[in-house]
């Protein structure tokens, strides 16, 4: 986390809304969707939806809610 000024700021934030992914694959673009997970990233944020941090990292946290879980 101290590898530059913005890699402990949020870079993402989403929640999985796909109902069809019911498994994880262990890769991260795919996981992120599964229906009933957040998802947080760290460092760097995705330009194309007008993320404005700059980071070398990006890293991708994933929690499945699907047992009980609350936000």
């Amino acid at each position: 986390l101290d590898t530059d000024a913005g890699s402990r700021y949020v870079g993402e934030i989403a929640v999985g809304t796909n109902p069809g992914i019911t498994k994880f694959s262990k890769n991260m673009l795919f996981d992120e969707k599964i229906g009933g997970t957040v998802h947080l990233a760290l460092g760097r944020s995705i330009p194309m939806s007008f993320g404005k941090n700059e980071s070398a990292i990006h890293w991708d946290m994933l929690c499945d809610m699907r047992q009980g879980g609350e936000i």
